[in-house]
């Protein structure tokens, strides 16, 4: 098995970050946009609106981690969600997952955050299996509901 770094990424790392960010997407049935995932991911940098980390195995680009800040009211308190995981096929069941979940984990102690928090797709069983084996639990407390909100048109002034 060879090694493998995790460091947090920085815009300079957008051209490698965006085949698997698009990739990532790919396997939630989007279909594949490089151009628009990589708007999305500079736009997320450039404002501060999220953190990566990014692993890399002889020089490639082999999967990537990206947490979105947010707080608990009732915790009065910063927690993390972690929204993206994803590492890519050839480099899968080398603890790449577990050192960028690892990675997520020290840099939200770092901040003070109180929790981590993510969700998955139900039939993401390969996922639900490395969460569990790596801490988290599962939430039986509350259900997560969603709202699609309508695009509207711009006012034209």
């Amino acid at each position: 098995m060879k090694s493998f770094s995790v460091r947090q990424a920085t815009l300079s790392d957008l051209d490698a970050l965006v085949p698997l960010f698009d990739g990532y997407r790919r396997f939630y049935g989007k279909p594949s946009d490089p151009h628009a995932a990589k708007s999305f991911l500079r736009d997320r940098l450039e404002h501060g609106e999220s953190v990566l980390f990014l692993a890399e195995q002889d020089n490639s680009a082999t999967g990537f981690v990206q947490l979105y800040p947010s707080f608990s009211s009732v915790s009065l308190a910063r927690t993390y969600i972690l929204n993206d995981l994803f590492v890519d096929a050839g480099f899968r069941r080398q603890g790449i997952a577990g050192r960028l979940m690892a990675a997520a984990v020290e840099y939200a102690a770092t901040l003070g955050a109180v929790r981590l928090s993510l969700s998955t797709a139900a039939i993401n069983t390969e996922a639900q299996a490395l969460y569990r084996r790596t801490g988290w639990t599962r939430d039986e407390q509350f259900y997560v509901y969603h709202l699609p909100i309508p695009a509207i048109e711009p006012l034209n002034g």
